[in-house]
């Protein structure tokens, strides 16, 4: 079975074609926030490349976030347009779960993976054996809480912003994901036959609900002293 992989939520975009068995059989990167525009026309021609005809593959496989609002937006519109068109199964996967994958951790240690979110904010996976534990936005405060809070475990970022700010939990710096670094996540996704529904599937934004946002006190109400009428 080939598998075609889209990942572009991140500043360098990518996409792979794969033999479901082991083999890579080609990668194309995206130059730096060129999907939109080259997301398509790179995949035919990576396909065309190696002769195989879009209509012969079995499955596609998007890296569906957290990252690039546009680019996740974007890679997650082709994936679901060519499982539509083709008839074929999707999977989706999370660019935490890929992070994960590639700090090569060793059994039974918990993975934290890390990501920028602006705005001060990270973007938070804690894994275990593959398996997710849990992913939020985090504060830096409640980042710090999360990880300290976990013994065996091992924090991994790819950004040098996000490594700078993590110092003291010395986490373990790797090369941003790509789209053939999901490749085994996906092929035990496949085995599995846990393929996500084309038409519900939605991006992995991992944004605060409005229940969250509107617990935090502003500022204002934050200096009332206790008692004090709200004028």
């Amino acid at each position: 079975m080939k598998i075609l992989l889209i990942d572009t939520c991140g500043e360098i975009g990518s996409i792979a074609l794969t033999d479901s068995e082991s083999a890579i059989i080609g990668v194309t990167e995206l130059p730096s926030r060129s999907a939109s525009e080259r997301l398509l026309p790179a995949i035919r021609d990576l396909a065309a490349a190696h002769t195989i005809p879009l209509s012969s593959l079995g499955a596609v496989v998007v890296v569906h976030g957290p990252g690039s609002f546009t680019g996740v937006r974007v890679g997650l519109s082709a994936a679901k347009g060519l499982c539509e068109a083709l008839r074929l199964p999707l999977v989706a996967i999370s660019r935490l779960a890929v992070l994960a994958h590639v700090a090569g951790a060793v059994p039974a240690m918990r993975v934290h993976a890390v990501l920028d979110a602006g705005r001060g904010e990270f973007y938070h996976g804690e894994y275990l054996d593959g398996v997710c534990v849990g992913e939020a936005m985090r504060t830096p405060e409640e980042l710090f809480a999360a990880v300290a809070g976990t013994a065996n475990s091992l924090g991994v970022v790819c950004e040098s912003a996000v490594a700078k700010s993590l110092a003291v939990l010395q986490p373990r710096v790797v090369a941003p994901p790509a789209a053939q670094d999901a490749f085994s996540i996906a092929q035990r996704r496949i085995r599995m036959l846990a393929f996500d529904d084309v038409v519900t599937i939605d991006a992995n934004y991992l944004r605060r609900t409005d229940a969250e946002i509107f617990a935090k006190p502003t500022p204002r109400a934050a200096a009332q002293p206790a008692g004090s009428p709200t004028p």
